[in-house]
């Protein structure tokens, strides 16, 4: 027999109840997952100062349902990338030319004083619209008419972790939601056992993780970015030997209810509703995690496509195919964050390894999502959190050489969900230092990445000390020509 928490108080007895009213009647019960979804449902589901917790409705029609989020950790060199500039192979150990220097914003690290520096890589052109990328990404630039390239991506932060925190949050100190946090706040997840917000590391000697980058911030628990690993899935979700389906399901019941007792002796508290919240959670992730961890399944064709079968792509080829798994069962927003770009010395050797670990996931996935119907709905960013200066860092010479952090333009791109492919959005100066055409925010682009799932930047928002907080802090401007 299951544990019934009601039976523990002597003389205790209630008629039954319908569902609304259990609705209109329950207090303790808002943390619980079970109850959520109901209250999801009706519309009834609040946040603790009143403003709607999870509405499950956008604001206008959305042309994306899930953003897969490709981030490169220690900054990709725009140059090297997919913004070419021949002028510096021209000027190649020559300094910044004064004419370009008194453009760049007064920052630290932006490399003025050093000699330019040639891409060690070469440029093609590549589809029907000819834009041109880096040999580096061989596999990526086959389907470069489904992406859309945005080049002047700006802000003027250049330390890792604080700028890591804009990409991520919109703001340096990485004391505010995450993006996905956000986007699961306002339209919470179409799986009910799965969460909606999943974010997974590979490669992350360097530089470290920055927690906000999936984190709730001031916004209620449950919204924060669950963090797995891509190998053994969310820990935790084996059941236990010796137990059973109908007994773990008593010893939650158990657990619940002395949960709710204090819950009700508090008031509301989002931490230990969260709490509550992630119990049920993780009851039925017992059942329904393993399946989507486990790539048994998927065909030997597939794992090939993803380089599963080849030790540098193995684990971020893992992680991509998951990430097509996890959007397929209807999780909100996937992370994957891939680190080691940071190339201050020999950068052609550092881009080449990232590149080689990375291009032929990368590609397999817009692939995999197109060839079944989900590229449409989907979205997926690919970028890392500021650029590397066009000249060379230090004294190094021939191989060694490498580039300095630059904030002042970076380049990022967007497929799926959509977008419209094939298209350059922004120019820099003749060597990418710095916007001259279409500057784009980090506020701009997370305005551009809600509207893409039908939320209003300024309808979103969170009353958090009395303040009407929007996730693009001060407002974006939407890219309105992603799409076309």
């Amino acid at each position: 027999m299951l544990f019934d928490p009601m039976a523990m108080k002597s003389g205790f007895s209630t008629p039954p109840l319908s569902r609304r009213a259990m609705l209109g009647q329950s207090v303790l019960g808002f943390g619980a997952l079970g109850l959520a979804s109901l209250l999801a449902e009706e519309g009834l589901l609040y946040a603790g100062d009143g403003t709607p917790a999870v509405t499950g409705k956008s604001h206008f029609p959305a042309t994306a349902k899930s953003v897969i989020f490709l981030f490169m950790s220690g900054a990709p060199s725009q140059v090297d990338t997919f913004d070419p500039k021949p002028l510096l192979t021209k000027l190649e150990g020559e300094p910044v030319p004064a004419s370009i220097a008194a453009r760049v914003p007064n920052i630290p690290r932006a490399g003025l004083g050093s000699k330019l520096m040639a891409s060690p890589f070469q440029f093609k052109q590549y589809g029907q619209s000819g834009i041109p990328v880096s040999n580096m990404f061989p596999e990526t630039a086959k389907l470069i008419d489904e992406i859309c390239v945005m080049r002047s991506v700006n802000h003027r932060v250049p330390v890792h972790g604080p700028g890591e925190c804009i990409a991520l949050t919109g703001s340096a100190i990485g004391d505010r939601p995450s993006l996905g946090a956000w986007m699961t706040y306002g339209l919470g997840s179409e799986s009910r056992d799965l969460p909606g917000f999943i974010s997974m590391l590979s490669n992350s000697s360097g530089p470290a993780p920055q927690t906000p980058g999936w984190g709730n911030g001031f916004l209620p628990s449950r919204y924060q970015g669950t963090l797995v690993d891509g190998k053994r899935g969310i820990p935790y979700t084996k059941m236990p030997a010796g137990y059973s389906q109908g007994n773990r399901r008593e010893q939650l019941d158990f657990i619940k209810w002395m949960n709710q007792e204090h819950l009700a002796q508090l008031g509301q508290d989002s931490e230990l509703e969260a709490r509550i919240a992630s119990y049920e959670l993780g009851f039925r992730l017992q059942t329904s995690a393993p399946e989507v961890f486990d790539l048994e399944s998927e065909s030997a064709e597939t794992a090939k496509l993803y380089g599963l079968d080849d030790k540098p792509t193995a684990e971020f080829g893992r992680h991509c195919l998951i990430a097509r798994r996890l959007v397929e069962r209807g999780v909100r927003v996937v992370q994957l964050r891939n680190g080691g770009w940071d190339a201050h010395g020999a950068i052609k050797a550092n881009h080449t390894r990232r590149a080689k670990a990375t291009d032929r996931p990368v590609a397999a996935l817009l692939q995999d999502l197109k060839q079944r119907g989900l590229l449409e709905e989907t979205l997926v960013i690919w970028g890392g959190e500021f650029g590397r200066t066009p000249t060379t860092e230090g004294n190094a010479s021939g191989d060694k050489r490498g580039r300095d952090h630059l904030p002042t333009t970076y380049c990022m791109w967007m497929a799926g969900g959509g977008v419209k492919g094939g298209q350059i959005i922004g120019q820099t100066d003749d060597l990418g230092y710095t916007p001259v055409e279409r500057p784009v925010s980090p506020a701009d682009l997370h305005a551009t990445l809600l509207h893409a799932l039908g939320l209003d930047q300024h309808k979103l928002f969170y009353m958090h000390n009395n303040r009407k907080e929007i996730a693009t802090v001060l407002g974006g401007e939407v890219i309105g020509e992603v799409f076309g």
